[in-house]
């Protein structure tokens, strides 16, 4: 089993700034794609960033330029440093990831980020 913890939503001001990070836990850790989604209310799922084991990162278009994504192996911990933010980014955040074969794939809880003036 493993359990997935994200942390670092908020409010802020459009144009400002949140870092979000997500810590993987469990026993018979295999972590290999992990990533970002985000849900605002009323829509679907979509692709924030992912990341290979390798470094290998993959950002929604909507995205490029303002959000990066960093990977700590060791920790098996992922961050999502958000910047230039706007409302249309107001979303829960979820983590995700996969294991190595794809045998097992996880969910975070969630953090809210709202943007608002």
């Amino acid at each position: 089993q493993v359990q997935l913890v994200e942390s670092g939503g908020g409010l802020v001001q459009p144009g400002g700034s949140l870092r979000l990070s997500c810590a993987a836990s469990g026993s018979n850790l295999r972590i290999n794609t992990m990533g970002w989604y985000r849900q605002a209310p009323g829509k679907e799922r979509k692709l924030v960033a992912v990341m290979s084991s390798g470094g290998t990162t993959n950002y929604a278009d909507s995205v490029k330029g303002r959000f990066t994504m960093s990977r700590d192996n060791g920790k098996n911990t992922v961050y999502l440093q958000m910047s230039s933010l706007r409302p249309e980014d107001t979303a829960v955040y979820l983590c995700y990831a996969r294991n190595w074969g794809g045998t097992g794939t996880y969910w975070g809880q969630g953090t809210q980020v709202t943007v608002s003036s």
